[in-house]
This record gives structure tokens, sequence and C-alpha cells, in this order.
């Protein structure tokens, strides 16, 4: 696995999670003279994205994301962005943040699998960090953050080879090779089988530097052409006129990891078949993880400067349903598989007691709490996160 894919998952899911939550948040938004003290305005909107985009371009917090260091587990990262998602004002219960997080991973499954190079990842996440650029476009302080991380990717990425990031992406398909979630937009474009699992196109642009095929050159030991074969293809392929800009600025060409909910339409997940299949068999292995310690260490680091808003002064948390109705929220969260709800992080400690009590600790500090039930004021039934952290 490659040692360098963790900054490029997290900050493509993250964009993809700005995406959901800047439609969201515009959907359910009322003019500011006409809202209720607990009614979304465009004033909170805004309030949340930068808390949020701020919060995850935060320096330290970069830092620690770049450091070398292996993928860690879905729960694990899931963790991290239940505590992102509550940096701001805005509150999401349970079943709100499971369809979140399967609208994050599933639209980014698909960006990798039709990235035409595996060079061209570094595209997408340009394009993500683009349109990020665009909603704090009026935050000169929070925008300096994103150019900063914009300036460490292009430092970082633009050096490695092709086998490196051939490397990187075959890390992130092992990530999410068992991710089938049905989502409406992908099913109505004719682009995800009913079964969740992706149509790949056989037609459209060969990657950059690669010719269309339907040519077979033969060469003798001298290196001299020597015969030519023609054979036909059943796709319909056009070389590409221009490579994606690598730089800070410019025309990226490849239109993958843009905001595709920029065109307002409802967005539905469903468990496919063979999910739930392997969510029944997704029981906690009872072996000891010999990288629980770093993987709780690395969360606590990482987390460190994820602070949740505490609402000033008399201010109730703004609570945002994903779903169509509370009705619907409701009744995802009770048909939602066991095994797929992100409560706590059980790692075994180790009897000794000094590092037995830090995991203690740590495991404390990471503990999400239930919804509380029943509970329609906006603001009550709340994701709790991490308390103390």
């Amino acid at each position: 696995m490659s040692m360098r894919t963790l900054p490029l998952l997290f900050l493509n899911l993250g964009g993809e999670m700005l995406y959901i939550l800047d439609q969201r948040l515009r959907a359910q938004s009322i003019p500011g003279e006409k809202a209720r003290k607990d009614e979304w305005t465009d004033v909170d909107r805004k309030r949340v994205m930068n808390d949020i985009i701020s919060a995850m371009f935060k320096k330290s917090f970069v830092e620690e994301l770049f450091k070398p260091q292996d993928l860690y587990s879905k729960k694990a990262l899931r963790t991290v962005y239940d505590r992102l998602a509550h940096t701001s004002i805005m509150r999401l219960n349970q079943a709100s943040m499971d369809k979140l997080y399967d609208l994050m991973t599933m639209a980014f499954k698909y960006q990798v699998l039709l990235c035409p190079r595996p060079r061209d990842i570094l595209l997408v996440t340009f394009n993500h960090l683009d349109a990020i650029k665009d909603f704090i476009s009026d935050s000169p302080g929070i925008l300096n953050q994103v150019d900063e991380t914009f300036r460490q990717l292009i430092e970082t990425y633009n050096c490695l080879s092709d086998g490196e990031f051939q490397l990187i992406r075959q890390t992130l398909l092992i990530f999410f090779q068992d991710m089938h979630i049905r989502v409406s937009i992908f099913l109505k474009d004719k682009v995800q089988n009913s079964n969740g699992r992706f149509v790949l196109p056989i037609s459209g642009p060969v990657p950059w530097g690669t010719e269309v095929p339907g040519l077979i050159r033969i060469f003798n030991h001298k290196g001299v052409e020597v015969k030519r074969a023609e054979f036909t293809t059943a796709g319909n392929y056009s070389t590409p006129q221009r490579e994606g800009s690598f730089e800070l600025y410019g025309d990226r060409v490849l239109k993958l990891g843009t905001n595709m909910y920029s065109v307002t339409r409802p967005v539905e997940t469903h468990m496919s078949g063979s999910s739930k299949n392997l969510a029944s068999q997704a029981k906690e292995n009872i072996v000891p993880n010999p990288l629980a310690k770093e993987e709780l260490n690395f969360l606590a680091r990482l987390l460190g400067g994820l602070d949740i808003q505490k609402p000033a002064g008399g201010e109730t948390g703004f609570r945002l349903n994903l779903f169509t109705t509370d009705e619907e929220e409701e009744h995802a969260a009770q048909t939602r598989p066991e095994e797929l709800s992100y409560k706590v992080i059980n790692i075994e400690a180790t009897q000794e007691p000094g590092r037995r009590a830090e995991l203690s600790r740590i495991l404390g500090e990471l503990e999400v709490a239930e919804p509380r039930p029943g509970s329609a004021e906006k603001g009550e039934d709340l994701l709790a996160l991490m308390d103390g952290l």
C-alpha cells in the first residue's frame, strides 16, 4: 500500500462532503427576513461552510495529514468526518451522517474508477480544491489556508512517478472495494447497476500521452518497424486535445471531481443486496490489532485540531436533515444495518497498565453518543462526538 494515499483520500472525500452540505443547506435555507430563529438562512450556510473549511485546512491538521502513513480503517476515517462535520453550528444525526458518508465515498470511488491515468487522481483533487476556493472566495484568511494546502499537494505529488501513482490508485481501490451503495444520481444516469456496481464506459478520450487503439506495430530486433496490422475496436475513442494543468491555477480539462450537485436534484442512497450480505459478515475481528495504538494516536493527533463548535449564548445548534422528510430520516435510522453504524471504536487494550490507561483515555474521547430518541427540536437529536478533544 502507498504511504502517500491518505491526503488525497481525505481531501477528495472532504470536497464531496462540502458539495453535498452546500446543496442541502441551499435547499433548506429561508430568506433572512422571513426565517424563524430555528431555520437556516444563507448567512448560516456561509458560516457553516467557512467553519468546516477552516477546520479542514487548519495548518496543524494538514501537517499531520501529510505525514507518510498507511491508510487506517474505515471506522477511523469515518470518525474524522463525523468530527469535521460538527466543527460548525450544524448538527447531523446518525442517519443523516450515514447518508452523507455513503454519498461521499461512492462519488469518489466512481471518480477513481474513471480516472484515465493514475496521475489524474491529482487533477480530481485539484478540481475539488478549486471548488472549495469558490465556496470561501470572500474569506481571504481561509482562502490562504486552502492555497497553502494546494502548494503542499503540488510539492508532494507532482514529482511522483507513474508507478507511485498507480500504487496510490490501487490503495484507494482496495479501500473502496467492498462498498456497493446505490446512489439515485448514478442510477438515473445509468452509470451504476442495481447491485451498486459501476458501469465503466468503453468509449471516449484515451489517456493523455496514449494513442487511439486499433493499430498494431511490429518491430524487428533493431527496433525498426517492419509491419502494421489494424483491428476493429468495440468503442469509439478520441485523442484528448490537451493535458490538464497540475499548477495552482489552470484548466484541469478533466471534469471528474467537479460539483455534480450544482443542478439541484434529490439524492438517495440504498444498500444493495451484496452490501447487506457483506455488512452482516463484517463483525469486528476479536484478534487484537497490532496497529491499534498507532491508529488511536493518529486519531488523537489528527482530531486534536478539530474543535466542535459550541453555540454561543442562547444559540442552538442547527440540525441539517439530508433526507426529504424527518420521517424518511427516522426510517433510515431504524433500517440501517447495525454493522454499518459507527458508534464506538473498540480496541482491545494491552495489559501493560500505563498503555492500557492511555488507550482507555483516548477511547473514551472517541466515543460517539447515540442521538437522543424522540427529539425533533432543532439542535436536540444531535450527534455528540468526542467530548474533551
